[in-house]
């Protein structure tokens, strides 16, 4: 019989919540466990990540736990975030951006639909770029995050106000294929 690595399970479910973490609950209900014996593995990996050599750490905020990088490496995520390497967006980001801004206030959950594509890296970065933020919680089970645009999206793009945005038109001659499959996808929901 197989050994489970409870704590490897536990790591990838944090990792694959990502900032939205996951409540006791949660994971006594995917790992089928006592709550004991979820706390447990819980202590154990917080334990793991205590050693200096580690860059993440567990935390829980509120009875969700997430995975978070360690205070004493800001000065190094600061610089990351800021780097002119950075300063450009990816396909994914842009697609991102997009639909918050049109769709807004809109949850990872509805982006993530509309693009078919995981998005929760996309959101994060415009988030560190100060494009876009959370505007609230919505209403339901799980009560998810809301994202909007910031002032500086209106700074950065030229706009007073989001009515400004310019209508869905797309003219596909003048974009790449990758680009063509998600305007159309983007522009199919828009106008449902």
């Amino acid at each position: 019989m197989a050994i489970i690595n409870w704590k490897a399970i536990v790591e990838s479910l944090l990792f694959a919540a990502g900032d939205e973490g996951l409540t006791l609950k949660e994971l006594t209900n995917v790992l089928e466990v006592e709550e004991h014996v979820a706390m447990d593995i819980l202590d154990e990996l917080k334990k793991g990540y205590q050693k200096k050599e580690r860059g993440i750490t567990l935390i829980e905020l509120a009875g969700t736990y997430q995975l978070t990088t360690k205070k004493e490496h800001s000065v190094y995520l600061k610089k990351l975030v800021e780097s002119p390497s950075s300063q450009t967006l990816s396909q994914a980001a842009l697609e991102t951006l997009a639909i918050v801004a049109y769709k807004q206030p809109i949850t990872r959950t509805e982006v993530e639909s509309i693009r078919g594509v995981k998005s929760e890296r996309p959101l994060q970065t415009l988030a560190a770029k100060a494009l876009v933020k959370e505007v609230g919680r919505a209403e339901g089970t799980g009560r998810a995050i809301l994202y909007g645009t910031t002032k500086e999206f209106l700074d950065y793009f030229g706009l007073k106000d989001i009515k400004e945005l310019p209508p869905l038109s797309v003219n596909m001659e003048e974009t790449d294929e990758e680009a063509d499959l998600f305007f159309e996808k983007f522009q199919e929901t828009f106008e449902s």
